[in-house]
């Protein structure tokens, strides 16, 4: 038997990423973050969680791709081992269990960034890792905020 993990699959800009669901806390509505002075350009603000103030990333800044333009987007609230943060997305898919030999190494790909690529039916799908993406700098934010 091999081993199995549950991804969260998301949509971003017409492709599909996925982070583990062990890092995920929920998935909200999108509000708009309160705008915070930040020279990141990715980091879009903070909002208040159950009167917890984290911080909110725009995903699509972060990997280069042209700002969020979805009608109904929602935020990822994940934890990572610095702390809480939402990311935006377009949409969230599905969750789906998949198994070891599913999954390729991105030799091309920062490997801090990116854990792996998941063959799904005949999907691509980009499994991430926040805190290589966004390392401490966003949570920094949150804390300022507190």
């Amino acid at each position: 038997m091999s081993d199995t993990q549950q991804l969260v699959i998301f949509s971003l800009h017409g492709e599909q990423y996925a982070l583990p669901i062990t890092t995920v806390q929920e998935i909200i509505r999108h509000t708009e973050p309160r705008s915070l002075a930040s020279s990141t350009p990715w980091i879009k603000g903070v909002i208040n969680l159950r009167g917890k103030i984290i911080p909110v990333c725009d995903l699509a800044g972060r990997l280069g791709l042209p700002a969020h333009e979805g009608e109904n987007p929602k935020t990822v609230v994940a934890e990572t081992p610095a702390g809480t943060v939402g990311v935006i997305v377009d949409d969230v898919d599905e969750v789906r269990t998949i198994s070891s030999d599913q999954l390729e190494a991105t030799p091309s790909a920062d490997p801090d960034a990116v854990t792996a690529i998941a063959k799904i039916d005949d999907r691509m799908v980009i499994i991430l890792n926040l805190t290589g993406l966004f390392g401490l700098a966003a949570l920094e934010v949150g804390a300022e905020a507190a």
